[in-house]
């Protein structure tokens, strides 16, 4: 089968099954397979596909069909201009993500010491240890399989990150004290779980999404744990679910923070709270 068949027909297969842009999903798979770069295969369309790619293009198709995410089926997901692995273990890293951590770079050129709670897949922990590469950057997870991955995308991108398992700020030393604490934590109220896209609601990790009955759940453990682990003049940034601004802005000054400042996203929709003592 040549390649722009074989795209014309996925891209039909992938409307029936909604899957979104179904013809760039299907030429970024194709793309992957051949280890060629997408635009290429607009050179090479009379091709023809050999039968091991096309087999393994079979299996990626029917796991895309189902509704698998694009990142999980490719393995790879996009975050500041990097590639981070990425599987069903840890949530996919979202561009919203970006802002948080060009905010820290931005502002955190002096800074010594960076922690990343519920690093997922590592990527704000990494992209941090590469762009600040005089802070010691330390990345917690509860989830042992979650941090397999994180550490893979540090050697991957070659940066020193000190991950550790544990609940939040559990596993820390007594005197760890931080410039930056840095989090993109569960959000989603559990309620809203079901509603979620299928990709998401049926193949990314529930613990990564679950922020409790209302989505502030974790927000607010970070609030109340937050103070002790921090440097003089340190700061916290956590990532917020849109419409969660005044809320998660309560929490904080509950706690005895002041809130800095909240960064929009693209849409306009406060996403990012950061706030100091």
């Amino acid at each position: 089968m040549k390649i722009l068949e074989l795209i014309q027909r996925t891209t039909e297969f992938f409307q029936k099954r909604g899957v979104d842009s179904p013809r760039l999903t299907i030429e970024l798979m194709v793309a992957h397979v051949l280890k060629r770069k997408r635009l290429e295969l607009y050179l090479d369309f009379e091709r023809d596909v050999p039968e091991p790619a096309l087999g393994v293009l079979r299996e990626l198709v029917k796991r895309r069909g189902v509704g698998e995410p694009l990142q999980y089926v490719l393995g790879v997901a996009s975050f500041c201009g990097r590639d981070f692995a990425v599987d069903k273990r840890v949530l996919i890293p979202r561009p919203e993500t970006e802002l948080l951590v060009d905010d820290v770079v931005k502002n955190g050129s002096a800074a010594k010491a960076i922690m990343d709670l519920g690093t997922g897949s590592g990527a704000i922990a990494v992209t941090l240890a590469k762009q600040l590469p005089g802070a010691r950057v330390v990345a917690v997870d509860a989830s042992a399989d979650a941090l397999e991955v994180a550490r893979a995308n540090a050697a991957r991108h070659g940066v020193t990150v000190e991950f550790l398992q544990g609940d939040l700020f559990s596993p820390l030393p007594a005197d760890a004290r931080f410039d930056w604490i840095v989090s993109n934590p569960p959000y989603i109220s559990s309620d809203e779980i079901a509603s979620l896209p299928r990709e998401v609601r049926d193949h990314e990790p529930r613990a990564a999404l679950d922020g409790g009955p209302d989505g502030l759940a974790v927000i607010r453990r970070i609030a109340a744990e937050a103070a002790t682990r921090l440097a003089d003049g340190g700061r916290v940034a956590v990532e917020l679910c849109a419409g969660q601004r005044a809320g998660a802005e309560r929490i904080f000054l509950d706690n005895g923070w002041r809130v800095e400042k909240m960064i929009a996203d693209l849409q306009g929709h406060d996403r990012v709270l950061v706030a100091c003592r």
